[in-house]
């Protein structure tokens, strides 16, 4: 019984994480959905501001915090270890939740791009930073990254093996190509408010200090294999250094630990 509630449990986050993640892109971009970066509740500038920050530290504290191996063994006290990644991706789908439904539109407009050409460029870089983020989860096992696999073997009774990844596609061109694809989704605005600035900003912060985090938990984890990795290949930017391609099979570099 137990283990056909774990298969529901994690099915049901699934699922849910589905929903905040085309709000998010909705959110972001200001589409279709009833609140979103730059539509919302009207409050005073200088509440906005402390709404807003207090919302996305509590989602980098959350997001950082849990994704650290010693919170894991601690809370793989509490829930078996198979639902410890349900459990991360339930959390992060009620702090995102909290934040969609909290956000505080800041309107000023910082710039705005009339050139119906470039202005569609834009938009293009928005869908591809997307697409790129989405593409990237399935590179590095996109059902054990959201616990699917995990409690899938639970059900089955079957033993937990850590998924074997060969550097390749987008993970030749950068260490992170999740995290570089919401860079890119969350700067591409054809029109930027302070809001979505705001959001831009703190965001981007996170993510670079969020990467030499998830970075200092791979070394340890796979020492010299994964400093060879950093040395072939750039964290973020393509082509930030000389590199050659990686050729040694392994666990997924810069993959499970957010």
């Amino acid at each position: 019984m137990a283990r056909h509630l774990a298969l529901v449990y994690g099915a049901l986050n699934y699922l849910v994480f589905l929903v905040v993640f085309l709000y998010a892109v909705g959110f972001v971009g200001n589409l279709v959905v009833p609140r979103s970066v730059d539509c919302g509740p009207t409050t005073p500038v200088g509440a906005a501001f402390v709404i807003d920050v207090a919302l996305l530290g509590l989602f980098a504290v959350q997001h950082s915090v849990m994704a650290r191996p010693a919170f894991k063994q601690r809370l793989t006290r509490a829930v078996p270890q198979y639902l410890e990644r349900s459990t991360y991706v339930l959390a992060s789908n009620v702090v995102l939740a909290l934040l969609f439904w909290q956000w505080r539109p800041i309107p000023a407009i910082v710039w705005d791009v009339t050139t119906p050409a470039v202005r569609l460029v834009v938009w293009g870089l928005f869908w591809l930073g997307w697409l790129i983020a989405l593409v990237s989860t399935f590179l590095i096992s996109h059902v054990d990254l959201f616990g699917l696999r995990q409690v899938y073997l639970a059900w089955r009774a079957q033993p937990y093996t850590d998924v074997g990844f060969r550097a390749r596609s987008l993970y030749r061109v950068v260490r992170h190509p999740l995290m570089l694809g919401f860079v890119i989704a969350f700067w591409a605005a054809p029109t930027m408010t302070v809001g979505h600035l705001l959001f831009a900003v703190a965001t981007t912060g996170y993510i670079l200090i969020a990467t030499q985090l998830e970075e200092r938990d791979l070394i340890a984890a796979l020492g010299d294999r994964y400093q060879q990795y950093r040395r072939q290949v750039p964290m973020l930017v393509p082509g930030a250094f000389r590199r050659t391609a990686p050729r040694r099979t392994g666990p997924t570099p810069g993959a499970r630990t957010q």
